[in-house]
């Protein structure tokens, strides 16, 4: 597919991000994809086209969601920041205080911090977990309950690339007595009027995009050496039962990996993270939100230099993750290519969301011209 008829809106005076948006068709093998951008609470983008599905057989269409990886761990972030910003959330204290039972295996002085910086030294589970154990909340609570540090916390970051979610959500849980994706559906998505789903009901698998594998990438986490990638990222394949698409997998709330919604949805709750009396934060939450919590070092799981606030990827200039000429700019990215950010400085909230998949882990070679076209349009 070389050219694609994209639908939506775009102010003429960002036609150069339409343009770039297209060009991700013929450029880099689209197959279906959302784009929307919000600049000081006006949406300047909104935008999708292609199809939903591999065989080409269904359009994308407005209100068309996908599965977009780590990109929900962002999401996830602004609920705990949230909870924070209403008192009810201390960073500093240790986990313990929340989840008393978290305190094994040497756990007992890991701070609430540490789970949002992944600094924990949590990124996998050393037991062997029986087939669909990801999928079943309590049994991963458990197991990381068990689970002695990987590291000294505090003393090393690696990407927690799914345990995040448990750990994460757990904390939620234990605060406010729902889970994270219903803490999600009511005090996110639901004020904001946006499909943003951790735990998809399935009365919404009609619109639901299927995602597609990046051309002869392995399943994600599917690895055979033992390090701590593997280990991380391990916990995401071949224990599943099925497969993304499955209704399994969609059903369950996985806070780190299986968020659906589409360019709209992460544009918008990240609009609101940008500006200062937007529906969710307070500015000082903002502030924090965007504020450099240890500057760029390599993770340890990953192999490349990331910068970290609380539970966001900072954009870094000339690094993986540099989105925009703002180093305050927060968000998270997704593995396959799906993107939310904020922009203070800029007031602008971004997102993408696609369903062809690429390869690799940090930047997508479809964000890049797509983000530069907007701040040269502002």
């Amino acid at each position: 597919m070389t050219s694609v008829d994209l639908q939506g809106t775009c102010e003429p005076r960002f036609g150069a991000v339409r343009d770039a948006f297209a060009a991700n068709w013929s450029d880099h093998d689209e197959v279906g994809a959302s784009l929307c951008v919000i600049v000081g609470g006006e949406t300047v983008v909104d935008l999708w086209g292609g199809h939903a599905d591999a065989g080409r057989t269904r359009a994308w269409d407005r209100d068309t969601i996908a599965n977009v990886y780590s990109s929900t761990k962002g999401i996830a972030a602004a609920a705990a920041a949230m909870l924070v910003d209403r008192g009810q959330l201390d960073v500093e204290r240790p986990v313990t205080g929340y989840w008393p039972e978290f305190g094994q295996a040497g756990k007992s002085e890991i701070r609430v911090r540490h789970l949002l910086t992944h600094e924990a030294g949590l990124p996998g589970v050393d037991e062997e977990l029986p087939d669909g154990a990801v999928l079943d909340w309590n049994h991963m609570i458990g197991a990381l309950e068990r689970q002695a540090p990987m590291w000294t916390p505090g003393e090393g970051m690696g990407y927690h690339a799914i345990s995040y979610g448990w750990l994460v959500g757990e904390i939620i849980r234990r605060i406010d007595g729902r889970t994270c994706g219903e803490f999600v559906r009511d005090e996110i998505a639901a004020p904001l009027g946006v499909d943003f789903f951790i735990g998809l009901p399935e009365s919404e698998d009609a619109r639901t995009a299927d995602l597609i594998a990046a051309p002869g990438a392995a399943p994600l986490g599917v690895s055979t050496e033992d390090n701590l990638a593997a280990r991380a990222l391990g916990l995401a394949a071949p224990r599943l039962a099925g497969t993304v698409n499955s209704r399994e997998w969609r059903a369950a709330e996985l806070p780190a990996a299986n968020g659906h919604g589409n360019g709209r949805s992460l544009a918008t709750i990240y609009s609101s993270l940008a500006r200062a009396g937007g529906d969710l934060l307070s500015r000082e939450a903002i502030q924090t939100c965007g504020a450099t919590e240890h500057a760029a070092r390599e993770d340890m799981v990953l192999g490349f230099l990331v910068r970290r606030s609380l539970g966001f990827i900072l954009s870094t200039a000339g690094g993986r993750y540099e989105w925009g000429p703002n180093p305050r700019t927060f968000g998270h990215s997704g593995a396959g290519g799906s993107l939310g950010f904020a922009d203070p400085d800029a007031q602008i909230g971004f997102g993408y969301v696609m369903n062809q998949m690429s390869g690799g882990l940090g930047a997508d070679p479809r964000w890049k011209p797509m983000i530069d076209a907007v701040y040269a349009s502002l």
